[in-house]
């Protein structure tokens, strides 16, 4: 009796603690440690690698951009996107040479171009994160450095080693990482391409193989062999050799791939002993950036604390127009990062991460389609914005188009869809016209995407908005905008094309095309049928062969294909990268490149070689316009569409804006700590009336019982 009356007394003490629901351990921000602001978010996949020579994709690259500084960075507001100094203390200063390394002008033509020389001028504050692999003893000798298996074996964690230490970023920590690219060992996804720019990188990829056969597994230390096309001209300053004349290779210096590498932190992790227990630059980077990886879980939960050696770099004192109306420059010239800690906690499934969104627990959070209608409301005229509900909350919507295009090939190898003759260009024009994108958008991407007028995506150099940028093959230009052309034109250019009612002239066949695909879920089942019902409009007869990856792949190697899905995200905001894709010497199956349709017109590839290393100017604008001409002309896509991002924030959180290229944008946000507090505790406060109403019957069942029992023991 007397256990039965204190239950309730019990729960409702429970009452007196912090949130019930709150998701975080106790010693987090908003429980118990108050001195930190942190940024709440979400992954949704472990990442594979953290090593910079390994990693390149984008769930990795969002730990990395925080924690590695290469040469050069996107300014966070500027649109177009322009490449500014990050670790540089400037621009690189190119020089091109020519076959006897002497000096050309800038405004020499590629031709005569053998060499471009980039040398880059390194900031002299730059200071690595504190890490046993700087740990120095009594001696001044490495502490942690040339230790035996045995003694690494109690040695799980960072934290498990007692000491740690720093030094200053040197320009021979960057060259040291060039030659990672080449590591025998390392499976580097760029080092084809490096080695067929940096003069020397494929001589030393050689170099290093015959080496490590030698040392039979050993560290191999890369600083005792001499890589010819970089060069360490002082404690700041180093110098990379590339072939011809390539533009685009200072974008590469923007990515993780060329940040520093202090040798130190290499043997660190190459002792026997330590792989075993996940001690590696995969796990534990070390990186001289505004943040650390404090805390890997990858199964719950990782975090990034403040590298306290970070230090040189402000908030951006401009923007594009509109940014300091949004509040964008409102932190001018302050001292990044602005957060001290960056919790992300996994999230497989989408509903908790809504909800938990919702209860102020993340930040800010994409849009699933199951919860776009609670979120979105779309307009008349096809503006998106937050729905009431969410503005009540003070939640606010960011859109932004994606450096990337969604679509279909044609295998220009096949007999039937591929070839440029005449008839072949027909029919897939005539796909290209009922194949309806727009449907498409807006049935299976709730609206989110622009349809595609040509490979290039809005915010890249060439794009062209409005009725000059318009495919005028697929699209007229009506009322102020795109109106897709007529199925009655595309059945009369099928008809053309030798296939008039879908039947093919000479035999009197029916028209099949084969389109080969990975999607094999349960939603592929509905954007397949409704890819047929677009081809039955012209009757011609779609059939999918839907399959796993790697064989999708191998039929895309082999050109064992007619019509396929693709798409392609950019590695750097040039046309080039994007144009790239259906020249011809980047032929799939002949050459083994990134033209999946093996696409080859001698004009085109002319047009693309003089283009990729012209300077963005009026003069490579025209040339890109014929460029694109050609290729709607040739039809060898169906352009697809750009999807459209779409990010809800809390108003609690400052200095939002997408940035498609840049990864490290984590270092300019700002969080309001007491209005996250106040909203998180009026949007999660516990309901206390089934807990009274539970201690009221509890307490009337004892009761109850109590004199049942009273009775018993009277009647005896």
């Amino acid at each position: 009796m007397k256990l039965l009356m204190f239950i309730p007394l019990f729960l409702l003490g429970a009452c007196d603690g912090g949130l019930w629901n709150n998701p975080y351990p106790a010693n987090d921000k908003n429980v118990g440690d108050k001195g930190q602001s942190v940024f709440y978010t979400v992954f949704t996949e472990r990442p594979k690698h953290l090593d910079p020579a390994q990693a390149y994709s984008e769930n990795e690259y969002i730990f990395l951009a925080q924690i590695y500084q290469p040469p050069l960075q996107y300014h966070y507001l500027k649109r177009p996107y322009t490449l500014i100094p990050q670790a540089a203390s400037e621009m690189p200063n190119v020089v091109y040479l020519d076959k006897n390394n002497r000096p050309l002008p800038a405004s020499a033509p590629a031709e005569q171009v053998a060499y471009s020389l980039y040398e880059i001028h390194l900031r002299k504050d730059l200071k690595y994160q504190p890490h046993p692999a700087f740990a120095l003893n009594a001696q001044g000798k490495p502490e942690y450095i040339g230790l035996s298996k045995e003694v690494l074996s109690k040695y799980y964690l960072l934290g498990d080693f007692s000491h740690t230490g720093s030094r200053d970023v040197t320009a021979a920590d960057y060259v040291y990482q060039i030659k990672r690219l080449v590591h025998p060992a390392i499976h580097t996804p760029i080092s084809g391409l490096m080695s067929e720019y940096i003069v020397g990188l494929k001589d030393y990829a050689v170099t290093l193989q015959k080496a490590q056969q030698v040392m039979q597994g050993q560290y191999l230390d890369l600083n005792k062999y001499a890589l010819d096309g970089v060069e360490v001209v002082d404690a700041h300053t180093y110098r990379i050799k590339v072939y011809g004349k390539y533009p685009q290779f200072a974008y590469w210096l923007a990515m993780p791939f060329f940040s520093p590498m202090p040798a130190e932190a290499d043997q660190f992790y190459a002792q026997d002993g330590m792989q075993q227990h996940n001690l590696t630059l995969d796990w534990w980077p070390v990186g001289s950036g505004p943040y650390y990886l404090s805390e890997n879980n990858p199964n719950q939960r990782m975090a990034l604390s403040h590298n306290p050696n970070y230090s040189g770099e402000v908030y951006p004192n401009e923007g594009e127009a509109g940014d300091r109306e949004a509040g964008l420059l409102a932190d001018a010239g302050k001292p990044l990062p602005l957060i001290d800690k960056v919790v992300f906690s996994l999230e497989k499934e989408t509903i908790p991460y809504w909800n938990k969104f919702l209860q102020g627990y993340y930040d800010a959070a994409g849009i699933s389609s199951d919860s776009f209608d609670q979120a979105v409301s779309v307009g008349v005229g096809g503006e998106a914005n937050v729905t009431d509900e969410m503005r009540k909350q003070g939640i606010s919507l960011s859109t932004s188009v994606a450096t990337s295009t969604l679509y279909m090939g044609f295998n220009f190898l096949d007999a039937t869809v591929g070839g440029d003759s005449e008839k072949a260009r027909k029919l897939r024009r005539a796909i290209s016209i009922v194949v309806d994108y727009e449907e498409f958008i807006s049935i299976f991407a709730n609206g989110r995407g622009v349809s595609a007028q040509s490979p290039l995506p809005p915010g890249i150099f060439g794009y062209r908005e409005g009725e000059s940028g318009l495919n005028h093959y697929v699209y007229d230009w009506v009322n102020g905008g795109p109106k897709r052309k007529s199925i009655t034109e595309a059945k009369l250019l099928l008809s053309e094309a030798g296939y008039p009612n879908g039947l093919d002239e000479k035999t009197g066949q029916p028209l099949v095309i084969y389109l080969d695909t990975t999607a094999t879920g349960v939603g592929s089942k509905s954007r397949l049928d409704w890819l047929r019902k677009q081809l039955d409009k012209i009757n011609i007869q779609l059939v999918p062969r839907a399959t796993d990856y790697n064989r999708f792949q191998d039929k895309i190697r082999r050109g064992d294909t007619q019509m396929f899905y693709f798409g392609w995200n950019a590695d750097y905001p040039d046309p080039e990268n994007f144009l790239f894709l259906l020249y011809g010497p980047q032929g799939k199956v002949d050459k083994g490149g990134e033209n999946a349709s093996n696409y080859s017109n001698p004009e085109f590839d002319r047009l693309f070689e003089q283009m990729k290393n012209v300077p963005n100017s009026p003069a490579r604008q025209l040339i890109i316009d014929r460029m694109l001409e050609i290729l709607r002309r040739d039809s060898p896509w169906l352009w697809g569409y750009h999807p459209k991002d779409y990010v809800l924030h809390h108003s609690w959180l400052h200095n939002s804006k997408p940035n498609k290229m840049a990864n490290n944008n984590l270092k300019y946000l700002r969080i309001d700590d007491p209005q996250r507090d106040a909203l998180r505790k009026q949007w999660n406060q516990p309901l206390l009336w089934p807990l009274w109403l539970l201690g009221i019957s509890i307490l009337a069942s004892g009761w109850w019982l109590w004199r049942i029992l009273r009775k018993r023991e009277e009647a005896r």
